[in-house]
């Protein structure tokens, strides 16, 4: 596996763990009742006309059952579209030049008392440092900033702008205390299923990009760091950022005990 293979691997990677952690909670109550639900409406269906359409039916519900409770909106469902919206990101931010980009994923950011918040994607390169967040947003819908606020068709986007604002003042804060210079960090959003313009939306100094455009997006922006620049960033970034499954799995085991 190349590394730039193992580093998109990370991307994502606490999402899809809780994920997962939710869609085992009460996962078999579930199975019981989508048996139950099945067969109750397999048995009217067959008593009211031949027995095979009530195999039929019972099939269908079974089906549909399971089908709904994946796709219904909440906290799993969610948990897993971001999930795999950052895994989408990270393939898109392997195209950079690895001569001239260090890509990081899914890395812990201090929260106060809370241990739970994460970067999606940091990007150390010669066109500058930019925090990233991944977002997906309603298919097909227009990105745009109108009245102060931003919308995804009619649908205000709300939050975003100050999470991605937010890690990045962050993360520019921890590499200026290790460094001990100032250091400036652009907060970037990806989206992913809204439509967004070419050369990206600004709001409130947060940059909006497409998947699709992030990589030339950044590549694109003028040389502003040398090489040994971006090493010593880069590894500064790796030592006061570390993998947020470092942090997620011992405080899992903490509450299991």
């Amino acid at each position: 596996m190349r590394s730039s293979d193992f580093g998109v691997s990370r991307a994502g990677a606490s999402a899809l763990y809780r994920h997962r952690a939710l869609a085992a909670e009460h996962r078999w109550e579930r199975r019981a009742v989508r048996a139950v639900v099945a067969g109750g409406s397999g048995v009217v269906a067959a008593g009211l006309s031949v027995w095979w359409a009530g195999a039929l039916v019972a099939v269908l519900v079974f089906i549909g059952h399971a089908v709904y409770v994946r796709f219904r909106p909440g906290p799993v469902t969610s948990w897993r579209r971001g999930a795999l919206a950052e895994r989408r990101t990270g393939r898109r931010l392997a195209r950079l030049d690895p001569a001239g980009f260090h890509v990081l994923h899914d890395r812990a950011l201090p929260n106060g008392s809370s241990p739970m918040a994460n970067l999606d994607h940091l990007v150390v390169g010669l066109s500058g440092i930019y925090a990233i967040v991944s977002r997906r947003l309603r298919w097909g819908a227009r990105l745009r900033p109108e009245q102060r606020r931003l919308w995804a068709g009619r649908r205000p986007v709300v939050g975003v702008t100050g999470v991605a604002a937010r890690a990045a003042d962050t993360v520019a804060e921890l590499l200026s205390a290790e460094l001990g210079e100032d250091v400036h960090v652009t907060p970037m959003v990806v989206v992913h299923g809204a439509r967004v313009a070419r050369d990206g939306v600004e709001h409130e100094g947060v940059l909006f990009y497409a998947a699709r455009t992030i990589p030339r997006a950044i590549a694109g922006e003028p040389v502003i760091y040398t090489s040994a620049q971006v090493a010593t960033f880069a590894a500064a970034a790796e030592e006061v950022l570390p993998p947020m499954m470092e942090m997620l799995l011992p405080l899992s085991m903490e509450l299991r005990s």
